[in-house]
């Protein structure tokens, strides 16, 4: 039977559901996944005992999010990486043994969640030579004042040349950013396209 929802109710993706109640139960018991999308994918920072590269549809990777601590201030704000809804997104799916799991959980979720512009969902992800499997990973919160919305690349390159944060120069985690994706093979034609604008291209 095929049940439609109503027009004031519209209807929510599974990951999305997930995270209004407690997204860790929609993980199945044993293992974990973890699907990174930014930094997570070459410095996770815990222990895990397979890396992959991944594919989630339903999000895309951006530069949304102001930075107002690490790489900017609220007077100056930086850029960073946040999962977006529409699209898809290629990364590094990480397997975290049972054994470390409430461990592995309890740390993304202290790194995560500092000013709470991300959300934890768990998502479909697609796992070269493993499947689809349920992941957790973090998404952006377009209600928080942190979320940038969808900038242009002259506008989001604007804004990475002028900040500097805590933990150093936007520019600097924005280079790094595309080094590392150019070693694991991903190409984001919109963040290339940053790339381009901040070298005067």
């Amino acid at each position: 039977m095929k049940i439609s929802a109503s027009p004031s109710t519209p209807v929510q993706p599974p990951a999305r559901r997930c995270a209004r109640a407690d997204p860790l139960s929609c993980l199945p018991a044993g293992d974990m996944w973890v699907f990174a999308y930014g930094s997570l994918m070459w410095n996770p920072g815990f222990p895990h005992v397979q890396a992959r590269r991944a594919q989630v549809h339903g999000y895309h990777r951006a530069l949304c999010v102001w930075s107002w601590v690490h790489r900017g201030t609220q007077a100056r704000p930086g850029l960073v990486l946040g999962l977006d809804r529409g699209g898809s997104c290629v990364g590094v799916a990480h397997r975290v043994a049972v054994r470390e799991r409430d461990a592995v959980i309890a740390y993304l979720y202290e790194r995560e969640l500092v000013t709470h512009v991300y959300i934890p969902v768990v998502g479909r992800v697609r796992v070269d030579g493993v499947g689809i499997v349920p992941a957790l990973t973090f998404a952006v919160d377009r209600r928080h004042p942190q979320y940038a919305g969808q900038l242009s690349a002259a506008e989001a390159a604007k804004t990475i040349h002028c900040a500097h944060g805590r933990s150093g120069p936007n520019p600097e985690y924005f280079a790094n950013t595309i080094a590392h994706m150019d070693e694991l093979g991903i190409r984001c034609p919109h963040l290339l396209a940053i790339q381009r604008a901040l070298a005067g291209d």
